[in-house]
């Protein structure tokens, strides 16, 4: 046995057949609920895993996954694994010309998709000269098989060619300032990298076997709640953490904090992950408000990770729930997981993190560590990706060898003190040059967001003919709040950061763009910002 995911799969199932592995819920009080064993799940993958097989695709090719979250998502994902066709996600938000893009840059064979997505896909499909399969989830109509015809119509039984841990996923991510990329994953590395090694938060298993021993040994009954979107890869990651502990997934169609809080307490959830203040704030609200008193007592986790939880709201939430322990992680789809942040982690101290043994900060040309204080881009070791699909040029820029090892250079500029932790600053790409100075949006969007009236922000730089850049805040005000002026906010920022990175310019919008799953759309601040004054 090899550290292969639908191994691993397996290896659980084989101990824990008749326990609950999937809880999906359309809305609560909806009646559209479905219940499926750890058997039962295995069962409906063996199923999708043979169809596609029996439809001539073939072990290594590529079947994209264009769905909202269902339990065809999950049942697609380990079918795939099973019959060594790799799946790749995409993001639902995509228009034509994007899934154009993402359908031949991934060359994909095969599509699985919802009803409601017909047109779009209809419209791509017929540009992209590889794809020969589509299955379709929901309402019956064109284009597409429907899926539930290719559920009855596979074998229910295993049956699948020997496997590895060499075995690839390719996880699509960006778009927000370019067009997206696929990370190409051996499946033992994500193992490691991105899950944990079976032991997220202990030592990594030394054998692929101990999984299943650990799980046929016993221990508590955990509900793990992954809330950001399936195709979100964490989303994803996080549903097999739970089944390489032997537990239970929920998963909702789409987000609503309030819908979140009802499962919590029906359910008796015990861990929550979800992406950023985009999807804390809401729950916190509720909890503040309309869902005052909802029992969260089975509640004993919550983690972010994807984007960064401002003070502020990990403040109020830790009031309303003081025994859940907050976890505002950092990692991406190129390293799995980094490190955890500091509780001082915000704004005027910066994002600190304890990184992990593998991460470090490095000199982006000679790649070597930096010293204390000085910056650098944070790289990781060891367990990394192949490299981005289709892209060598890319590849070439990002993952490289030294001593002997596969590295992955992240996009991430952060410094190193004495101790090992890491301040992330931001992302290199959104860094804003105004007069020779650097300002990181991330900071300064930690001290917007700690303003009373301030809901959400993103912040950019605009073109400004004496500094180069000047600094704007796209803000979204809280509902009934007044308006503030520029000068209010630079007053209220003041404090906590350098003068050179207060807001020059502030545009006040109806709502911030953020992807379904809560990253920040820079592409789009940037244009508001410049629009507006």
């Amino acid at each position: 046995m090899e550290y292969n995911l639908a191994d691993l799969f397996e290896s659980i199932v084989d101990v824990v057949p008749d326990r609950e592995a999937l809880v999906y819920v359309d809305r609560p009080g909806s009646g559209a609920e479905r219940r499926l064993t750890y058997a039962e799940l295995d069962v409906a993958a063996n199923r999708i895993g043979h169809h596609l097989l029996d439809r001539g695709i073939r072990p290594g090719e590529h079947l994209g996954l264009h769905l909202y979250n269902g339990v065809e998502y999950l049942q697609t994902v380990l079918g795939c694994l099973k019959a060594r066709i790799v799946p790749v996600n995409v993001n639902y938000r995509y228009v034509e010309e994007e899934l154009v893009y993402l359908y031949r840059d991934a060359d994909l064979v095969a599509l699985v998709f919802d009803a409601e997505f017909s047109d779009r896909v209809s419209a791509a499909a017929r540009r992209a000269e590889k794809l020969r399969h589509l299955l379709r989830v929901g309402a019956p109509g064109d284009p597409g098989t429907p899926y539930a015809d290719a559920e009855a119509a596979g074998s229910p039984e295993r049956g699948f060619a020997a496997r590895s841990g060499d075995d690839q996923l390719i996880i699509y991510t960006g778009g927000t300032t370019g067009m997206p990329k696929g990370v190409m994953w051996r499946q033992e590395d994500l193992f490691f990298a991105g899950l944990g090694g079976g032991a997220p938060t202990g030592e990594p298993v030394k054998r692929p076997e101990e999984l299943a021993e650990r799980v046929a040994a016993g221990g508590s009954e955990i509900t793990f709640f992954p809330t950001a979107p399936l195709m979100h890869g964490t989303s994803t990651l996080t549903a097999f953490i739970a089944f390489h502990f032997g537990q239970r997934v929920v998963i909702h169609r789409r987000f609503a904090a309030e819908d979140v809080l009802r499962t919590v307490e029906k359910e008796k959830v015990s861990s929550v992950s979800l992406v950023g203040d985009a999807m804390l704030r809401p729950l916190v609200d509720a909890l503040d408000g309309p869902l005052k008193g909802t029992d969260c007592s089975s509640l004993f986790s919550v983690s972010s990770s994807g984007a960064v939880l401002s003070q502020t709201v990990r403040r109020r939430f830790q009031e309303l729930v003081p025994h859940a322990l907050l976890l505002n992680n950092f990692g991406s789809s190129e390293s799995g997981f980094n490190g955890t942040a500091t509780e001082d982690a915000g704004a005027g101290s910066g994002f600190r993190i304890r990184v992990n043994s593998r991460t470090r900060v490095v000199d982006p040309v000679t790649r070597e560590p930096v010293a204390a204080g000085e910056a650098g881009r944070v790289a990781q070791c060891g367990h990394v990706p192949l490299g981005y699909y289709n892209d060598p040029v890319k590849t070439a820029e990002t993952f490289f060898e030294k001593d002997g090892e596969r590295w992955v250079l992240l996009g991430d500029m952060a410094t190193v003190d004495e101790d090992g932790v890491v301040t992330v600053l931001g992302r290199g790409s959104q860094c804003i040059n105004t007069g020779g100075e650097k300002v990181y949006p991330e900071e300064v969007e930690q001290a917007l967001k700690s303003h009373p009236d301030v809901y959400d922000a993103l912040v950019t730089g605009v073109p400004d003919a004496r500094w180069g850049h000047r600094v704007a805040a796209v803000v979204q005000l809280r509902e009934g709040a007044a308006r503030p002026s520029l000068e209010e906010i630079r007053a209220h920022c003041r404090d906590r950061l350098a003068g050179y990175k207060l807001p020059r310019r502030l545009v006040i919008t109806e709502q911030i763009r953020r992807s379904p799953s809560g990253k920040a759309d820079y592409r789009w601040a940037r244009q508001v910002a410049a629009a507006g004054g």
